[in-house]
């Protein structure tokens, strides 16, 4: 029996919602290597233990209008938004492929992609639970019917994570100075797992693109106002080019293939 088109995105969203929950506990205490399990989640301002019911995904944040029940301490809207971010993503998987493995496997991969994002914009810090992890989970998916290949996966986390070992030595060879973080090669192990050699490869291009173009010049603001550093978070772009790579790439490459080499 099918399940209703409105039942399904309201399961996708729900789920979302309280992954998106987890996720922010993710990005809050991977970075600064604490457990995600121990202790229970408690206000940063007074360190009261939040309750169940005050931590329901996106309506405890609006029943409380955005502050502690016990000190009134202003709670950062950036919990709702990754709960409502996350909710989006999984109605969209949902909508692109419906109540299928694929589905399952684009609203994971994006879900990883968008934590690895954040910590990296905030923290320049890729936690390997999110990138080795994810590519344990990917080559995991491969092995279900659909999407990409196992073998397709493997040759995807290695070339992902080869091509980038070869760009850090050779950057640094080059500049003699570090360069690329270990986390931006096994994030790209990751992405690899996920989309395959093309789909690796096109990332790096996308995430570049994207790098040089928005990164570069607003890293450059920024620290000229004191407000980070001057290195670029490379990861949070690498995951928005590997979201474009499997949410458009096929497309792109076949407007490429048409376009600019017709005779092949």
């Amino acid at each position: 029996m099918s399940i209703p088109g409105w039942m399904l995105l309201t399961y996708a969203g729900a789920l979302g919602a309280v992954l998106g929950s987890f996720l922010n506990v993710c990005v809050y205490r991977w970075p600064l290597g604490q457990s995600v399990i121990r202790p229970r989640s408690r206000c940063p301002g007074c360190g009261s233990p939040i309750a169940w019911y005050d931590n329901i995904p996106l309506l405890s944040w609006l029943f409380l209008r955005g502050r502690c029940r016990h000190c009134h301490e202003r709670i950062s809207v950036q919990y709702p938004l990754l709960e409502l971010a996350t909710a989006l993503l999984w109605i969209a998987a949902a909508i692109r492929f419906g109540a299928s493995l694929e589905a399952l496997r684009m609203a994971v991969f994006l879900t990883l992609l968008l934590g690895i994002a954040i910590t990296d914009a905030r923290h320049m810090v890729i936690p390997d639970q999110l990138s080795l992890g994810g590519t344990a989970i990917g080559i995991a998916l491969s092995f279900a019917p659909g999407g990409i290949s196992a073998p397709g996966a493997f040759m995807g986390a290695l070339v992902g994570y080869a091509f980038f070992w070869l760009v850090k030595i050779g950057a640094e060879k080059a500049f003699r100075k570090p360069a690329l973080g270990v986390g931006d090669i096994h994030m790209m192990a990751m992405v690899g797992a996920f989309v395959g050699v093309p789909g690796a490869l096109l990332t790096v291009l996308f995430g570049s693109v994207l790098g040089l173009f928005i990164g570069v010049p607003l890293t450059w603001w920024r620290g000229r106002l004191t407000l980070m550093g001057t290195y670029l978070p490379l990861g949070t772009f690498l995951a928005l080019g590997a979201a474009i790579t499997y949410t458009w790439g096929d497309a792109l490459i076949g407007w490429y293939l048409r376009v600019v080499v017709p005779g092949l």
